[in-house]
């Protein structure tokens, strides 16, 4: 099930609607880099933007957690 969460990026309010897993993963990066989790999802829209500017930020999130994983995974 999805789950909408109003985030500020840019000075622009916008939502994301991700499951529950993918919040929970992206809340802990965020914990782990002392950073709240508005900084993290902007760093990753910003990756998106340079790498397929036409990817939802909802995709790219979830592609970024994955990666993340999968490196947690091989190390």
């Amino acid at each position: 099930m999805l789950r909408k969460r109003s985030i500020t990026l840019a000075g622009h309010a916008t939502s994301l609607a991700l499951e529950e897993d993918f919040w929970r993963e992206l809340d802990a990066a965020a914990r782990a880099e002392g950073a709240p989790l508005a900084r993290l999802i902007a760093r990753i829209d910003a990756d998106r933007a340079q790498d397929d500017p036409d990817a939802p930020l909802s995709s790219a999130c979830r592609v970024w957690v994955l990666r993340r994983a999968l490196a947690r995974s091989l190390a």
